[in-house]
C-alpha cells in the first residue's frame, strides 16, 4: 500500500512536471521567430493543449490501472476535437482549420508515446535493480 501510494505521488509530480512544460511552450510560442514560424504559430497550440489535457486527465484516471491511459486519451481527443468542430462551443472565438485535428492528435500522441517511455523504463529499472 505504501508502495503504491509512492509511485501514484512520483506520477502525479512527474505529470505537473510535464504539465508546467506545456504551459511554458504554448506562453513562449508567440515569441517564437525562426523557420517554421507559421506552422508553429498556427498549431503549437494546438499541440501543448492537448499535450497538457492528456497529463491532467491522466492525474484523474490513474486509478483505473488497466484503461486509465485509454480512458485518458479518449476523453482529451473527445474534449479537444469537439471544441474544434463546434467553433469553441459558441463561448470562444475558435477558427476552424482542419489541421487542428491533426495537431491536437499529435499532441495527445507525443503525451502518450512519452508517457508510456517512461513507464517502460521506470518498469525496466525496477527489473534490473540498481547497479
Amino acid at each position: 500500500m505504501q508502495s503504491q501510494l509512492g509511485t501514484e505521488l512520483l506520477s502525479a509530480k512527474r505529470n505537473l512536471v510535464f504539465i508546467l512544460f506545456g504551459i511554458a511552450l504554448f506562453l513562449l510560442k508567440g515569441r517564437y521567430s525562426g523557420p517554421f514560424e507559421v506552422l508553429i504559430h498556427s498549431y503549437l497550440g494546438n499541440v501543448t493543449i492537448s499535450f497538457v489535457l492528456y497529463f491532467v486527465f491522466l492525474n484523474l484516471c490513474l486509478r483505473l490501472h488497466r484503461f486509465g491511459r485509454f480512458v485518458a486519451v479518449a476523453v482529451v481527443l473527445g474534449c479537444v476535437e469537439s471544441f474544434e468542430v463546434f467553433n469553441g462551443y459558441g463561448i470562444m472565438a475558435n477558427t476552424y482549420d482542419e489541421y487542428d485535428l491533426l495537431a491536437n492528435a499529435v499532441g495527445v500522441g507525443c503525451a502518450l508515446a512519452l508517457d508510456v517511455a517512461l513507464l517502460a523504463s521506470r518498469s525496466e529499472n525496477k527489473e534490473t535493480g540498481p547497479a
